[in-house]
């Protein structure tokens, strides 16, 4: 049911990505009171240069009412 997309640079080990996974798992299921088998994760790598372009612009820019939680940082 829930399905979360996290984007972020590449870089990042399989490893780091699991425990990021794994504790948004954890977040969802305790925050709307789904079990684990109705929650999904996947992980989107967005090089760095195309942050601004795919990430920031459409996602936090022009994404508005969906926004929950806005970064600190400004565009590159």
């Amino acid at each position: 049911m829930p399905h979360v997309i996290v984007k972020l640079w590449p870089g990042t080990s399989e490893q780091q990505k699991q425990k990021l996974a794994d504790g948004m798992t954890k977040a969802v299921m305790t925050s709307l009171g789904y079990g684990e088998d109705s929650v999904s994760v996947s992980l989107e790598e967005i090089a760095s240069g195309d942050w601004t372009e795919k990430v920031y612009t459409p996602d936090i820019i022009n994404g508005p009412g969906k926004l929950y939680k806005r970064p600190g940082y400004k565009p590159f």
